[in-house]
């Protein structure tokens, strides 16, 4: 009888450290969970660097976010394709930008991993007197590309109605 109980803890003993052992092994196969909001603070920090570009005009700072395959299709406008219409289509809109606006934008929702990030957010337009003249929203989609996030896609409209 007593070696029948020593021999039931033994085996229950044994039991227990192999599934801790699994356990360990389990947890430490897994890969780290993604930290979503150091993520989000990320992309903010590259809209805030993308506003401060368009409000200075500044087109080679803007298309350093943009991957050269990137895609663009801006509100009332054909899909553009690559860095070169993209381009193209920025210089444009900083022609007839009225001086002394100041584009903002906020990050509102992402959801993702590191390395891809599908961001949802809202931008607001100001004028010289800090009136809000447009309002819209946007959906941009960034790849980390060695450890820097950019642009791939990217879709934006107005809140306004079209004219």
């Amino acid at each position: 009888m007593r070696f029948s109980f020593i021999f039931i803890v033994a085996a229950l003993l044994f039991l227990s450290s192999c599934k801790q052992a699994t356990e360990s092994t389990t947890s430490a196969d897994e890969a780290p969970k993604t930290d979503m909001n150091k993520v989000k603070a990320e992309i903010q920090s590259l809209e805030d660097a993308w506003s401060a570009a368009q409000n200075a005009k500044d087109i080679n700072a803007l298309m350093a976010m943009y991957a050269d395959d990137a895609v663009s299709m801006p509100d009332g406008a054909p899909t553009l394709r690559g860095k070169a219409a993209i381009q193209a289509q920025q210089e444009a809109d900083f022609a007839k930008a009225k001086e002394g606006n100041i584009n903002t934008y906020e990050v509102q929702e992402i959801f993702g991993d590191e390395n891809v990030v599908t961001e949802i957010g809202t931008g607001v337009t100001k004028d010289a007197s800090g009136a809000v003249v447009r309002t819209g929203k946007y959906v941009a989609i960034w790849q980390k590309s060695e450890g820097k996030y950019l642009c791939i896609r990217e879709i934006y409209n107005s809140d306004a109605p079209a004219k």
